[in-house]
């Protein structure tokens, strides 16, 4: 994210995650967080209104704890672009106990394992995370404008016009809408355990294929 709490990333589906950080690591790219599982709850009022708004009240917990407010999102070549503020907070339970007391309800979970790089592409850096998610693997590049995201891009052979302009939310929906006896409300690693997940089913493209 951009000092000025604006972020902007572009989200790609891969087939070979393991080919996608081999790449990274020999152009240079440093490694500015190991692999790590995360776990997140999406929170909203009882009247729906944060999410009826497309706006985002999130708890995170991977190596720190973090609550974060995100704007709803604008969509430009499959760029994801909106004000985001975050910070960290101390202890995820009390975290999600406040907000619990203030009248916002968890309504979703869900979990990923990340590992974040940076990358420079024509002394311009960029972030680059590698995601896998409960139903398949992902890159993410977030950087300070869309030039600099599809040159990173472009960089790691991803084929541009495969950029997905939805949340890993938005894409677990699409799949609930195909299979009925998943939970919507919980994208982890249990819930999805033995499923074979088509991208089709996500009605993404593989962008390294």
């Amino acid at each position: 994210m951009s000092d000025s709490n604006q972020e902007i990333e572009a989200k790609f589906y891969v087939t070979d995650l393991e080919k996608i950080e081999t790449r990274l690591q020999k152009l240079g790219a440093v490694l500015l967080h190991p692999r790590i599982l995360e776990r997140n709850i999406r929170f909203d009022l009882p009247d729906a209104s944060l999410r009826s708004e497309r706006r985002v009240l999130r708890l995170r917990r991977d190596a720190e704890v973090r609550l974060t407010y995100k704007d709803p999102s604008r969509n430009e070549q499959g760029v994801l672009s909106r004000r985001e503020i975050e910070f960290t907070v101390e202890d995820f339970e009390k975290a999600k106990q406040f907000l619990e007391a203030l009248g916002y309800q968890p309504i979703f979970y869900y979990e990923k394992y990340r590992t974040v790089y940076g990358l420079q592409t024509s002394k311009v850096p960029v972030h680059v995370m590698l995601d896998q998610l409960p139903y398949g693997n992902f890159v993410e590049i977030e950087g300070e404008t869309l030039e600099f995201i599809q040159a990173a891009s472009n960089t790691l052979d991803l084929k541009w016009d495969t950029a997905i302009g939805k949340s890993y939310n938005a894409l677990f929906e699409r799949l609930c809408a195909t299979r009925p006896n998943l939970d919507p409300t919980h994208l982890t690693f249990a819930a999805l355990n033995g499923l074979n997940i088509r991208a089709e089913e996500l009605f993404v493209r593989a962008a390294d294929s």
